[in-house]
C-alpha cells in the first residue's frame, strides 16, 4: 500500500508576525483596538483577533 503525505498548506502570515502581533496587543497599554493594530501591521483584523485569542 501506497502512503502519501499531506503537506500543509503555506501561511498567509508568519508566524514571527503572529507572535509579534500578539506581544504588541498584549504590552501595549492602553490596549489598542484591533482593527488599528492590524491595518499597522498589515494584516486581516480576524486573523489578529484569532490569535489573541488562541494566544
Amino acid at each position: 500500500m501506497r502512503r502519501t503525505s499531506t503537506m500543509a498548506a503555506p501561511r498567509k502570515y508568519s508566524l514571527e508576525l503572529r507572535e509579534r502581533a500578539v506581544r504588541m496587543y498584549r504590552t501595549t497599554a492602553p490596549k489598542p483596538q484591533i482593527e488599528k493594530l492590524a491595518i499597522d501591521l498589515g494584516v486581516h483584523p480576524e486573523a489578529l483577533r484569532g490569535w489573541i485569542r488562541q494566544a
